[in-house]
């Protein structure tokens, strides 16, 4: 399940989420209090393009959902569970699995991690993506950061359908606008269950914090980041498409107009971040200014889907082609990354004592490995499986 007819801005948002996240580990790589002053807060403020990854959980419940608000408005049965589900394999897995084990051995040889058992179970549980139900496992292997977020996604996945069919079998006699308002009950339904969570799951404080490295950091983020929290940012996404299914097909300039305020006002949200936790913890504890900033991508995205010319003209060929090969770049920046600082001991370092001009220099470097690692990512490994996947009738 694609982007259904190519809805105006959603490849523009796809770019943005996996660029913000790029240029967030890229910053990460420099040490921004050794920085001259005047570059300091524009570097701090790239730091939050973690806020990335919260554009893509919105975006994925926005599209995946379409088919589901068209079956319930049209009194017909549910997409078949057997081609969702495959079809949602054969876009992450492919991709998913070689990453992962690319990090795994990146870190057992470039990054020096003794191959533990603790290591084996970590990447285990990535490969089967149940990684994301405790801190142990939360980063699968230590080579591949970012990697955190797709067994989280896939739980979203998975929920998606069982709250439709509950959507389905109780509101299907409801108007179509009363259905959307039904939603927000799974969506209150979703942050109950993360404040239980998050209440019932406190680890320990030994070692808790990024100075013990991911381990530390996994204790640090859970149980704040666990997959029912980042449902309730999902599930945004999905009222998002609901609105978008209801509304006229027409195109019209107010959108822009509110699309332009929508962008804004994730954008204030993110700026406004600045001085706090880099998570940016919102209600009960959600990270990413929860709900505001993922408020205003649901509103962005409705909005462009009907702008006269903001979202076409945002969806320029660079931007597709950057969208296209999004989950690759995601999946591949950290490694390549890493690699980098590993073979090159002094990268993202001063160069003729400009700490400033160096980290630039070799993240342009980087960020050019990345883009055509990710495209071969592509190309290679999760277009033919999709090829393949498309190709069977349903």
């Amino acid at each position: 399940m694609e982007i259904d007819r190519r809805l105006a801005g959603a490849d523009a948002m796809r770019a943005a989420a996996c660029l913000l996240v790029l240029i967030h580990h890229l910053v990460l790589r420099v040490e921004i209090n050794q920085v001259d002053p005047a570059a300091r807060s524009a570097l701090v403020i790239a730091r939050f393009g973690n806020f990335g990854v919260a554009i893509f959980f919105v975006l994925s419940g926005y599209l995946l959902a379409r088919p589901f608000w068209r079956a319930l408005d049209e009194h017909r049965p549910l997409p078949g569970m057997k081609t969702y589900a495959i079809h949602r394999a054969a876009r992450i897995l492919p991709g998913y699995w070689v990453a992962l084990t690319a990090g795994f051995v990146l870190s057992i040889t470039l990054l020096g991690d003794p191959p533990t058992a603790e290591l084996g179970m970590r990447y285990a549980a990535g490969f089967l993506l149940m990684s994301q139900w405790h801190w142990r496992t939360l980063f699968p292997v230590e080579g591949n950061g970012p990697l955190w977020s797709i067994p989280f996604e896939a739980t979203c996945y998975v929920l998606l359908p069982a709250f439709m069919l509950a959507l389905h079998y109780f509101s299907r006699a409801l108007p179509r606008l009363s259905t959307r308002l039904v939603w927000l009950g799974a969506i209150a339904t979703a942050l109950v269950l993360h404040w239980l969570t998050v209440n019932a799951l406190q680890p320990d404080h030994m070692q808790r914090g990024w100075q013990f490295g991911m381990a530390g950091g996994a204790k640090e983020w859970m149980p704040r980041y666990n997959p029912i929290g980042f449902f309730a940012i999902f599930a945004l996404g999905i009222l998002a498409s609901g609105v978008e299914t209801i509304l006229s097909k027409r195109k019209v300039a107010l959108f822009d107009v509110l699309a332009c305020i929508a962008i804004a006002g994730s954008a204030a949200a993110l700026v406004s971040s600045e001085g706090g936790p880099w998570e940016a913890y919102g209600w009960l504890g959600i990270p990413y200014s929860f709900p505001l900033f993922p408020i205003a991508i649901a509103a962005a995205l409705v909005a462009l889907a009907r702008s006269l010319w903001l979202g076409n003209c945002l969806d320029s060929r660079a931007v597709r082609f950057t969208a296209k090969i999004s989950f690759g770049i995601y999946i591949w920046q950290d490694p390549v990354i890493s690699a980098v600082e590993a073979l090159f001991p002094s990268a993202f370092g001063p160069i003729s004592d400009n700490l400033l001009y160096g980290w630039l220099l070799w993240s342009l470097l980087a960020a050019a490995l990345v883009f055509v690692i990710g495209s071969l990512s592509y190309i290679f490994i999760e277009r033919p499986v999709l090829v393949k996947v498309h190709a069977v009738p349903r």
